[in-house]
């Protein structure tokens, strides 16, 4: 395992206020105006400022200051959404750890948009955190080059891959979805379809759709585009795609559905039942995620337990050792647990 090391001090020259006005042709007193009264400025001014700040990695000089001490004692977490219980589990474990070693924890959320969660990974730099947390392996290359360029300290969570040029404390989403789906094949099932979540920005809706996919190719199978529906994570979304494939003819409804999180499956287990449709009797589903609830549903969920707790506390760890210069390891892969509940079982006979 690759150890970590603190980024070393680059080269470059850091850029300030007046490389930023000479690129953007302006005054220096006009960028301050657009960073510090974005109001007082004019609209093309303003774009042409904000796309210098971008492109040269400009960062405030007094958070700078900040960067450099790293004395704030405060670390921030960039989430996908405050909707999803499984990351506000993994959130809650970051913080109580942080908690115990003196440190507070500032939270944005992103909406799955890299280009807003660029901005909020900028303005926490800004406001001089020690660490940065993010959800996942794919983000912008600008996000990535700021980070670096500042020495700022960070790591990524949910995510795990083991040629990641970056710290990840996360699980292999390929492999876990790949599980899933063999699990279902291993049953006899050959008509399975997948409700994923939106896999632009989201590489681990990607990878969980790819890793069904692995499983269906070794069994000589393939899947088609129909049977690959994305939606948003979400209750009637997952209700409103199980009808779309249930309403199919009988010899092409799907015999299980592959749920890319335990939201979506309980939306479809809810279609089911309003249609008249059993669950596991008609259709197989499965989750992913293990919410608290999934084991309460009736059937019970068919799902994969992820450790969040843990994967909080070693990413919180993995910050507060780099801080006291302990060299963690950069790269840690968390276990997955397939857990079989009452919502599969053998497809029927046709």
């Amino acid at each position: 395992m690759s150890k970590c090391n603190r980024l070393q001090k680059p080269v470059r020259k850091k850029p300030t206020l007046g490389d930023v006005a000479k690129a953007a042709g302006v005054s220096t007193a006009t960028v301050s105006r657009a960073l510090n009264a974005p109001q007082t400025v004019g609209d093309k001014v303003r774009a042409k400022v904000e796309q210098q700040i971008r492109l040269l990695g400009y960062v405030r000089d007094g958070a700078a200051r900040a960067l450099a001490s790293s004395n704030s004692r405060t670390i921030g977490a960039i989430i996908p959404t405050l909707e999803s219980a499984i990351f506000a589990s993994g959130i809650n474990a970051v913080e109580q750890r942080l908690d115990e070693a003196g440190y507070s924890l500032r939270l944005a959320v992103s909406n799955y948009d890299q280009e807003h969660e660029l901005k909020q990974i900028r303005e926490m730099m800004e406001q001089g955190v020690d660490g940065i947390l993010l959800i996942g392996n794919d983000h912008l290359p600008e996000a990535f080059n700021l980070m670096k360029q500042h020495q700022q300290l960070f790591a990524n969570m949910w995510a795990y891959s083991e040629d990641a040029p970056y710290p990840c404390i996360g699980f292999d989403n390929r492999q876990a979805s790949r599980q899933v789906a063999e699990y279902l094949l291993e049953l006899g099932h050959r008509r399975l379809s997948i409700i994923s979540g939106i896999s632009k920005n989201n590489d681990r809706a990607k990878l969980r759709i790819q890793g069904a996919k692995d499983a269906f190719q070794a069994y000589g199978l393939s899947i088609n585009d129909d049977d690959i529906i994305e939606r948003n994570y979400d209750i009637w979304e997952g209700r409103h795609a199980t009808r779309f494939l249930m309403n199919r003819p009988h010899h092409e409804r799907p015999t299980a559905i592959i749920c890319g999180n335990d939201v979506l499956a309980l939306g479809c287990l809810l279609e089911c039942r309003h249609s008249g449709i059993r669950v596991p009797e008609d259709v197989s589903i499965t989750g992913f995620d293990d919410l608290p609830l999934s084991e309460h549903l009736l059937p019970g969920l068919t799902t994969v337990h992820i450790p969040t707790t843990q994967m909080g506390h070693q990413a919180a760890n993995f910050l507060l050792d780099s801080l006291a210069d302990k060299s963690p390891e950069t790269k840690k892969k968390l276990p997955t647990q397939l857990v079989i509940r009452g919502s599969t079982a053998p497809p029927a006979a046709d």
